[in-house]
């Protein structure tokens, strides 16, 4: 029964294996010679002239956060789509018990206001 999980788990293993070799690597191979010009911000062709803005609204950090939820939520509903057939009257229910719960999220987030940029 966990020969399946033993799959996933040396999939990610070698993942985090490879990438901390070759991030070594590239740390050991390059040739690091800072200068002055090399530290100075550069973007698009164009010196940096003006501070950064850094700031933002919170409204931004909400609206974002909803997006990743709602998003995620895309992504549990193709499964059941996959399976839907063997799932039957269960699955129906629960993936509308599913939608629902965040139908009702949505609309108390679009009554608080946190889908407005202004």
């Amino acid at each position: 029964m966990l020969q399946g999980y033993a799959v996933i788990g040396l999939m990610l293993i070698t993942a985090i294996l490879m990438g901390s070799v070759l991030l070594l690597l590239g740390r050991l191979v390059r040739p690091y010679r800072p200068t002055p010009t090399k530290l100075q911000p550069y973007e698009s062709g164009i010196p940096d002239v003006d501070p950064p803005k850094t700031r933002y609204t919170p409204r931004f950090y909400i609206v974002a956060m909803l997006f990743v939820i709602f998003d995620i939520e895309a992504i549990f509903l193709y499964p059941w789509a996959v399976s839907f057939v063997p799932l039957g009257v269960y699955g129906y229910v629960t993936a509308v018990v599913f939608l629902t719960i965040l139908l009702a999220g949505l609309l108390y987030e679009w009554k608080k206001g946190a889908l407005e940029w202004v």
